[in-house]
């Protein structure tokens, strides 16, 4: 049941497909040309989010409840993570048309945390290979420690600005996505001693704090 999980092409293809998907949705309902941009936009962001929360919680996911299904997402979390990449080249693709044809008015200032974002994504999805990670050595796991925290701390402000913003639409919008961006990293973080022992009866490859590494070049560390 699980082996369409354990292909190395599925989170690819779904991270295809979401993307797409998204677009096509936003320039279905979309009434006239700025909204259909906008809505791709906005729309293709949220499709890459699944792909990246099984990333950044595939390893807590196995050390928790190891079974078929959680171990087959870990072995491809790499695949996950570069389906994620995926998705939201998609979705920078649909911005970039959005901001510099029909809403230009944005200042540089408001797009260094969403550039950067994406310059760690490339630089993590570039170096996810083995042979990388081995020329890389401790800088590898520090690299997408980080980047992976740097996202979904890019994913959570920006859902908190919506909650706490004068729409009431985005509100609700905000309000869901930042709950479940901060239900993800409490997953992922506690109880950690929990976590620990659990990974000692599966022996599971990781670290001890939670973070865990899968098994080599696992990209979205």
């Amino acid at each position: 049941m699980t082996g369409w999980l354990d292909r190395r092409g599925t989170p690819l293809w779904l991270g295809l497909a979401a993307g797409l998907l998204a677009v096509a949705a936003g320039l279905l309902v979309g009434g006239d040309a700025a909204e259909r941009a906008g809505l791709a936009a906005r729309w293709t962001a949220r499709a890459g989010l699944p792909l990246f929360l099984v990333a950044f919680l595939a390893s807590t996911l196995v050390r928790r409840w190891p079974d078929a299904t959680t171990h087959a997402l870990l072995r491809r979390r790499r695949q996950w993570g570069l389906g994620f990449a995926l998705a939201h080249t998609i979705h920078l693709v649909a911005l970039g048309i959005n901001v510099i044809v029909y809403a230009p008015g944005r200042t540089w200032q408001s797009l260094i945390g969403g550039g950067l974002a994406y310059v760690i994504l490339y630089l993590m999805a570039l170096t996810s290979t083995d042979g990388w990670q081995r020329r890389l050595g401790q800088w590898w796991g520090h690299l997408h420690r980080f980047g992976i925290y740097y996202i979904w701390f890019i994913f959570t402000a920006s859902y908190a600005g919506r909650a706490f913003g004068a729409d009431p639409d985005k509100q609700v919008v905000g309000m869901v996505f930042g709950t479940v961006m901060v239900a993800a990293l409490a997953l992922r973080l506690w109880p950690a001693r929990r976590v620990e022992r659990r990974a000692r009866d599966v022996d599971l490859p990781g670290d001890r704090t939670g973070g865990a590494v899968g098994p080599p070049g696992e990209v979205l560390k």
